[in-house]
């Protein structure tokens, strides 16, 4: 199957200066991926495609979120499978949804967002599109306490349902953000592929974690929407994740944290990368 908790209900960071041109511009990974219809049947096994077309890490070096970007649905999904889950992140991540090519991805948005009718009732004329490019910019991983946080940049558009109160801040790249939409980590069974386990991010019982906020947290959990994301490495500080509500697939999103890419760089070329859930037989 296929999960960011809130991505949902929110998302996409735009290209920023001379990183997006160079990346967009960037040598593209040799990835084979395999033929396929529109047909369940037509589908293949991705077992027998890992088996013959490994991923290499030579060719994962060269993945970046705009790379993702020109993929269609099933050679996402052909990418998310040959994937390993990697280490469990640490530390704040930048975040934007991936829609697939030849999608319209704010429409999918908009008619998830627009399935909670308590939400688009507090939002009235605001338009459910805006929210979703606004709201969300990131995720900050607690990888000790195996607890994750969304970083919401904009808080003006939830204060209607936050209310009163101090609510945890933090500041990333000069930019200040608060801390909302908590989840817990583990390592779990994927939805997709269940020849391996992948990072779980699970909003379902996050009533239990400190500093939980009925409202707008709730909306993730188990009486909302119930988000449960999955994410694996593409390499170190590049994570490719799947959003699931109540188990049904939502879309896709990456994260990056570009300190990180950096410092194990070298490591992940010489295979000294470990791996924290279960890598399959």
């Amino acid at each position: 199957m296929r999960t960011l908790p809130l991505l949902m209900i929110v998302a996409v960071l735009s290209l920023s200066g001379c990183d997006g041109i160079k990346n967009r511009f960037a040598a593209k990974p040799d990835i084979y991926y395999a033929t396929y219809g529109e047909g369940y049947a037509s589908k293949p096994d991705l077992a027998q495609l890992e088996y013959e077309h490994p991923l290499s890490v030579k060719e994962l070096v060269k993945v970046t979120p705009e790379y993702l970007d020109t993929l269609s649905q099933e050679q996402l999904d052909q990418l998310y499978a040959r994937l390993p889950a990697g280490p469990i992140p640490d530390g704040a991540f930048d975040g934007s949804i991936v829609f697939p090519k030849g999608s319209s991805g704010k429409l999918r948005l908009a008619e998830i967002l627009g399935g909670l009718k308590g939400l688009a009732a507090q939002f009235k004329g605001k338009k459910l599109e805006i929210i979703g490019e606004t709201l969300w910019k990131g995720k900050v991983f607690y990888r000790d306490e195996k607890v994750l946080r969304n970083r919401i940049e904009d808080l003006a558009i939830l204060r209607p349902i936050v209310g009163t109160g101090e609510i945890p801040k933090i500041s990333v790249d000069g930019r200040d953000a608060w801390l909302l939409f908590p989840a817990k980590l583990y390592c779990g069974q994927s939805l997709l592929d269940s020849r391996r386990e992948s990072i779980i991010i699970d909003y379902a019982f996050t009533d239990e974690l400190p500093g939980y906020r009925e409202m707008p947290d709730s909306l993730a959990g188990r009486n909302g929407l119930k988000v449960r994301d999955e994410i694996r490495m593409i390499r170190p500080g590049l994570y490719l994740g799947r959003a699931y509500l109540d188990r049904a697939f939502g879309l896709n999103f990456v994260l990056e944290n570009k300190t990180l890419a950096k410092a194990g760089e070298a490591d992940f070329l010489a295979g000294k990368i470990g791996q924290e859930c279960w890598s399959g037989t």
